[in-house]
């Protein structure tokens, strides 16, 4: 697996390239992150802690975490704020609820660590479907309502699950004294910024050295695609991207301030939505995404099927979509999640997402003409 990494690296870089928020203790040596607006490290002796930031109540504190590795003393608890988890690393043994989260630890060279899974029926990895065959993974059902006997039976060091504003917490889970890492770096509104988490992890799972080298190459390569993208965005009309399309009466956006609404912006690209203020989704009903966006030059969507789409098939679900302009000039790019890895790499490999957006809005701009998430939907 670390050979894969570094083969991925090559190939990329070749081809494009609570309460209150808690102070940090004084005293220690901040880990610095260049995008991250969630996340604080600060290295201790003997310790790291690491602080997440309340995506949705300002000036709270969503959780804190103090590191210690195994072969390391406790820290004084009157040194830590208040509530901290403790986790002892590297970390041996994860349950880990989503399948981005299964994807990284096996970027990292860490896929062994997983000794259960959540939403199994979701999850498309063929080292995670395998091993749960073999019988080393478990399978715990629900992510919403998992098996904590199942979990308690392999027992994991943590586990990894992503919060949701207004959850009420986490049921039974909470009650098994087993440390939950709240992955919220989907709140994050950049898509640097939400990869350069994988970091946070990489201590976790004593993967550092492989989390910096592989997030040091997605920020290069990242940088690289967007500077010549930069050179068509000046060079004439930036063209508009329209994202998605209806689920049952209403089609969900990407907000202004999410990675998406930032990525069409760093592709070149135009976003109709890009002065609104959410980082998740909107829900809009068709004739509004009709007067903002019917003259978007492109339309990129992501569907769940076992066939390619056509635009027949497109017509089916609502005669409506005719109507746009990016479907009556053939402007229109489907991304099949059964198909594809794209909820499995983007969040940590946006670079790879970037390229597949870049070549459809400049399609003359990059050589390789390869897309690996979209295809032109005839």
């Amino acid at each position: 697996m670390r050979q894969f990494i570094l083969f991925g690296m090559m190939t990329v870089l070749l081809s494009s390239c609570g309460g209150r928020m808690a102070e940090v203790q004084d005293g220690g040596d901040t880990l610095h992150l260049k995008y991250s607006s969630l996340l604080t490290i600060v290295r201790h002796e003997g310790y790291t802690m690491a602080q997440i930031r309340n995506p949705w109540k300002s000036g709270k504190t969503l959780h804190t975490y103090v590191l210690v590795p195994k072969d390391e003393q406790l820290p004084d608890q009157a040194l830590l704020p208040a509530q901290a988890t403790i986790i002892r690393t590297p970390v041996e043994h994860s349950a880990v609820f989503t399948t981005v989260h299964c994807s990284l630890l096996g970027m990292l060279g860490a896929q062994d660590k997983i000794v259960a899974v959540a939403d199994l029926k979701y999850i498309k990895l063929p080292f995670v479907q395998q091993g749960v065959k073999a019988g080393k993974i478990a399978d715990c059902g629900s992510g919403m309502q998992p098996m904590v006997e199942k979990i308690m039976d392999v027992k994991p060091d943590i586990i990894m699950l992503s919060p949701f504003e207004n959850s009420g917490g986490y049921g039974k889970v909470e009650e098994i004294n087993i440390p939950i890492v709240e992955c919220a770096e989907y709140m994050e509104n950049s898509p640097l910024a939400r990869a350069e988490w994988m970091r946070f992890y990489g201590l976790l799972l004593g993967r550092e050295q492989e989390a910096d080298s592989l997030f040091a190459c997605v920020d290069s390569c990242y940088h690289m695609l967007q500077q010549q993208a930069s050179k068509a965005r000046h060079g004439g009309h930036r063209r508009t991207v329209l994202f998605d399309k209806m689920t049952g009466s209403v089609w969900h956006v990407p907000g202004g301030r999410s990675t998406i609404g930032q990525m069409v912006k760093d592709a070149g690209g135009n976003y109709p939505w890009e002065n609104d203020t959410h980082g998740g989704s909107l829900a809009l009903p068709y004739e509004n995404v009709l007067e903002r966006a019917g003259e978007a030059d492109v339309w990129l969507f992501r569907y769940s099927s076992d066939h390619t789409y056509t635009k027949a098939d497109l017509l089916g679900e609502r005669d409506g979509y005719k109507m746009l302009k990016a479907f009556r000039q053939n402007e229109v790019y489907g991304c099949n999640v059964e198909k594809t890895s794209f909820y499995e790499e983007t969040p940590f490999r946006p670079d790879l997402l970037l390229s597949d957006i870049i070549q459809i809005l400049h399609p003359n701009l990059i050589q390789s003409k390869h897309l690996r998430y979209f295809e032109n939907t005839k």
